[in-house]
C-alpha cells in the first residue's frame, strides 16, 4: 500500500511536469512549444528556425506528449486495479462476515440440539428410576410427589429446549 502511494506520488509529478512544462531541449537551448509555436525565452522563434530544426523540436516534443500520454493511461489502470482491489477486499469482508454468522446460527442449532438430547435423556432416566422405585413399592408419597414433581420440572426443560430449537 505505501509503495503504491509512493508511485503515484512520483506519476503525478511527472504529470504535472510534462502538463505545464512543455520544454523541448535541443542544442543546449530550452525551447516551449505551443499550439505549434516553438519559443525560445518567451519570444516567438519559428520563423528563424530551420525547417529541419523545427521538425527535430516538434518530433521531440510529440513523443513527451505521447510518453505523458502513455503516463497518464498507467496512472488510470493503476487508480482502477486499486478500486477493483478494495471492491474484493470489500466483498470478501462482507462474504467472511456472511459466513460467521452462518457459523453461529449452526453453532447455536447445534447447541440447542444437544440441549433437547439432555433434556430428554435426563427425562426418560428420571421416569425409569421412578417407575423402577414405584414398582418395588419404595416410595412413600412425599418421595412420589418429589418425584412427579422433578419428572415435570424435566418436562418443562424439554419442552423449552424443544422450542428453542424450532425458533432456530
Amino acid at each position: 500500500m505505501k509503495k503504491l502511494k509512493y508511485y503515484t506520488t512520483i506519476i503525478c509529478f511527472i504529470v504535472v511536469g510534462f502538463a505545464y512544462g512543455q520544454e523541448v531541449d535541443y542544442k543546449g537551448v530550452t525551447y516551449t512549444v505551443k499550439k505549434g509555436l516553438i519559443y525560445a525565452e518567451g519570444y516567438d522563434v519559428t520563423s528563424t528556425l530551420s525547417l529541419e530544426d523545427q521538425t527535430q523540436i516538434k518530433s521531440i516534443y510529440r513523443s513527451n506528449v505521447s510518453e505523458l500520454k502513455k503516463q497518464e493511461e498507467a496512472e488510470k489502470r493503476l487508480k482502477n486495479q486499486e478500486k477493483g482491489r478494495k471492491k474484493a477486499e470489500k466483498k470478501q469482508k462482507e462474504a467472511e462476515k456472511k459466513l460467521k454468522k452462518i457459523e453461529k446460527q449452526l453453532q447455536r442449532k447445534e447447541n440447542a440440539e444437544k440441549a433437547v438430547l439432555r433434556a430428554k435423556s435426563k427425562l426418560e432416566d428420571a421416569q425409569n428410576k421412578y417407575e423402577k422405585l414405584s414398582k418395588r413399592g419404595e416410595l412413600s408419597p412425599n418421595d412420589e410427589a418429589k418425584w412427579l414433581e422433578k419428572i415435570k420440572k424435566l418436562n418443562d426443560r424439554l419442552n423449552s429446549a424443544k422450542n428453542k430449537l424450532s425458533r432456530l
